[in-house]
């Protein structure tokens, strides 16, 4: 399964060129707890880069489950992965609760804003009041407005924002948000930041 060649048929849906580079994974994995979580959910995991190195983190009896739109991927994960749980689908549909970590994989800037919106109300909503979430973005988009409407939806969902120095042995250059306690749905203003740390 080449992740090249679904960025070609479906750019919008795939949103990388390549996959995701060893350091880029080993830095969206670290310093969330992974080690003991329970549950843990994984948003578009495309060729499964991100998935493999969950596993190896995660206990026995800990439990993934991955939402990936794109069918070939999905079906890939599902045959490489069978402990994992692959839902065909959207991630703006998650549909779990108490979950101790999520790990996207989404192309947020090629989204629009009501969609970014959506997943990540779903996201906050299926966290767990201690939960994490963890995703990256393309260093060289960084200041287009997407990528700053996302930074600023992401910051009011939680109360801990940090943003990691660019990963450059990625192909594009990447950098990694990890965000922390989950702010409650409704109690939130779109746009507006809770603390932050950058």
């Amino acid at each position: 399964m080449s992740i090249t060649r679904e960025f070609l048929r479906h750019p919008v849906l795939t949103g990388a060129i390549a996959p995701s580079s060893p350091r880029l994974t080993e830095t969206m994995t670290a310093g969330l707890g992974l080690e003991r979580a329970a549950r843990v959910a994984e948003l578009g995991p495309g060729t499964g880069v991100f998935t493999e190195a969950v596993l190896a983190l995660l206990r026995p009896e800990a439990r993934l489950t991955a939402y990936e739109i794109n069918p070939r991927f999905a079906a890939s994960v599902s045959e490489r992965f069978p402990q994992v749980d692959v839902v065909t689908g959207s991630a703006e549909h998650l549909a779990l609760d108490h979950v101790d970590v999520v790990v996207s994989g989404l192309p947020w800037t090629a989204m629009t804003a009501d969609r970014q919106h959506r997943i990540l109300d779903a996201v906050t909503a299926a966290l767990a009041p201690n939960g994490r979430f963890t995703t990256f973005a393309y260093a060289h988009t960084a200041w287009t407005p997407p990528a700053r409407r996302f930074a600023a939806s992401l910051r009011s969902r939680f109360a801990v924002v940090e943003r990691t120095p660019v990963v450059w042995g990625n192909l594009p250059p990447a950098f990694v948000y990890r965000a922390a306690l989950p702010v409650t749905v409704g109690r939130a203003s779109h746009g507006q930041p809770a603390a932050a740390t950058a």
